[in-house]
């Protein structure tokens, strides 16, 4: 009779174990695909806070005609400061990078008058343009 209760209390105990884990499964799938579908219909606060950052423009990044921008480093990131330097004297370089708008580099500055200019070069570090704006 003791054997009998000890199968079956193993059974109840494995039963109860395995039904956890389903249960959980289903309770973090849901969890899961309650996260990932969207209602246009609802929004809370707490969107706004789970809203991924704004991407920092120091960083680079910036993707255009599906080539992605990158910083530039070393010996190419110092010919880019120097020639965009040359061109605008009374600015100060906020990044060099790649150019995925036309030009092989660019520079995005900021003037003395706090106003931004991108100054763009070609493969020898010649300036090729000068553009006024935000720089992005």
């Amino acid at each position: 009779m003791n054997m009998k209760k000890a199968a079956v209390g193993a059974m109840l105990a494995a039963s109860t174990l395995t039904g956890g884990a389903i249960g959980a499964a289903f309770l973090s799938g849901g969890a899961a695909s309650a996260q990932t579908s969207t209602d246009s219909s609802t929004s809370s606060s707490s969107d706004a806070a789970s809203a991924p950052a704004a991407r920092d423009p120091k960083l680079g990044g910036h993707t255009a005609n599906g080539i992605t921008e990158a910083l530039l480093t070393g010996d190419t990131a110092a010919s880019v400061t120097s020639a965009a330097q040359a061109a605008v004297p009374d600015g100060t370089v906020d990044r060099v990078e790649n150019d995925a708008e036309g030009a092989v580099y660019e520079a995005h500055m900021t003037k003395t008058d706090r106003s931004r200019v991108t100054v763009k070069l070609d493969a020898a570090f010649n300036v090729t343009g000068i553009e006024s704006g935000p720089g992005k």
